[in-house]
């Protein structure tokens, strides 16, 4: 959860991190890359960063608190020089405390020599396997889930490294996207229902391991494929080898990675996901369409669904919101006054463009209701005659147990409310959800399934330690 004393004025789910990694046979500039790559999945976390670097055996880790332009300044990017491989983390923390000793990579050492490990995810059953090892005699450093892997990992190393990823990854139950650097090979590890995304990429004579595709543009890199539920590969000198993946394994990736977390310039398990976005705007027409004058989104994850709507209506896009987009990080203390008044620091109305205008606003979700309420409001002050809030995705009823920060559940504003109470609550002319048969049929023409027991409280595995 979001630590107490520090509160993100965004009223949103937040995803756990990203992972990027990077080996080549030869010297080539891999902290550089990953460097580059963090700053592509920055969406995902902007807690910490973090980047282990290789050099012909030696392990080099820089991180810090912050966003990946604040931790490596112009000498902290110089340090990344040389080596043949490297891996680096981007965290937004939803278990253990969010301070510097949990920020990733984190490091050890075994019988193969050392070995570094970066982790998107919650594994459900830390506690019980941490509480084992302790009384074996373990002695953890940090309260991140990720050190239990690194520790199986090193546990297991004896036998192999490939048999001790297997073990490690049969062992962990949840959500995980995996690289980690040992022995001279970069290994991806996904999760046996592929939860969270990871994909693999190349460069010339470079391949890289990411949890975006977007992030392999950033660094010029080519998509090759998305890693399959359950599958693990294996990268040297020799290239990529697929220690395969368990047959029962069942694709059901984060529905929110489409809806929300993921950038929209990325394509993840086969999905492109502004193309999906657009598609989720259109079938919310079909399901609401709505008399007015304009359609609005609210910035950023809410634009490709209000072009789909508009283009499905033949209601003209406006901008009717500008975003800040030099303010950084914003905090505040943890209540709803502040909360709601510092909406206005990240978005503005246009006036000129609102007033006197029919609008239909479209967002992505809705969690506790307090920034859909202030930017009701906003519009309202701003001089529109109506607001019309449209929602494209189902109401978030249920809590994530694979690495979403989720509030309470009696902090839901659609638990125990129906739609027109959660309206009258916002303060909206009328509000809508799409329905999870429309979402499904926006995200993928053929039969896909996903994990969305936010919206169900159904999920791909038993969330229960």
């Amino acid at each position: 959860m979001i630590p107490s004393d520090d509160v993100s004025v965004d009223d949103k789910l937040h995803e756990e991190c990203g992972v990027f990694g990077v080996y080549s046979s030869t010297e080539c500039p891999a902290g550089e890359m990953t460097y580059l790559g963090l700053l592509g999945l920055q969406h995902r976390g902007q807690e910490s960063a973090g980047i282990t670097v290789n050099r012909e055996g030696t392990l080099t880790t820089i991180k810090g608190m912050g966003l990946v332009s604040e931790v490596f300044r112009d000498e902290s990017v110089k340090e990344l020089n040389g080596g043949n491989a490297a891996i680096g983390h981007v965290r937004y923390s939803t278990t253990g405390n969010s301070n510097l000793e949990n920020a990733q990579p984190l490091e050890g050492h075994c019988k193969l020599g050392s070995l570094a490990v970066a982790h998107n995810g919650n594994l459900v059953n830390s506690e019980i396997i941490r509480s084992l090892m302790e009384d074996g005699g373990a002695i953890f450093q940090t309260t991140s889930d990720t050190e239990v892997i690194l520790n199986m990992i090193a546990r297991g190393a004896v036998k192999g490294i490939e048999k001790a990823v297997r073990e490690a990854a049969g062992a962990i139950k949840g959500s995980y996207a995996i690289v980690l650097f040992i022995d001279n090979k970069l290994i991806g590890v996904r999760d046996p229902y592929g939860i969270r995304p990871l994909c693999l990429g190349k460069l010339d004579n470079t391949w890289i391991l990411s949890s975006e595709s977007c992030a392999l543009n950033t660094v010029g890199a080519e998509f090759i494929r998305d890693l399959e539920p359950g599958e693990i590969v294996v990268i040297d000198e020799n290239g990529v080898t697929s220690l395969g993946h368990d047959s029962s394994s069942k694709l059901s990736t984060c529905i929110f990675e489409y809806i929300y977390f993921a950038r929209p310039d990325s394509q993840i398990d086969n999905i492109n996901v502004m193309q999906a976005r657009k598609r989720c705007g259109a079938e919310y027409f079909k399901e609401h369409p709505i008399d007015a004058d304009m359609v609005v989104a609210v910035p950023d994850s809410g634009i490709s669904a209000a072009i789909g709507y508009s283009e499905a209506s033949g209601i003209p896009f406006e901008m009717g919101f500008i975003k800040n987009r030099y303010i950084g990080r914003t905090f505040i203390s943890p209540s709803q006054e502040l909360r709601e008044k510092a909406v206005s620091v990240k978005l503005n109305v246009v006036k000129s463009v609102v007033e006197g205008k029919r609008v239909i606003l479209i967002d992505d979700s809705i969690v506790r209701g307090t920034t859909s309420r202030h930017l009701v409001a906003l519009m309202r002050k701003a001089g529109a005659s109506e607001v019309h809030l449209g929602i494209v995705s189902p109401p978030i009823k249920y809590p994530c147990y694979f690495g979403i920060d989720t509030p309470d559940t009696e902090q839901l504003i659609a638990t125990g409310r129906d739609v027109e109470e959660i309206c009258k609550e916002i303060g909206a002319d009328s509000l809508g959800y799409i329905s999870l048969d429309g979402l499904t049929r926006a995200l993928s023409t053929k039969e896909k399934h996903f994990c969305n027991g936010c919206l169900t409280g159904t999920y791909p595995l038993t969330p229960n330690n």
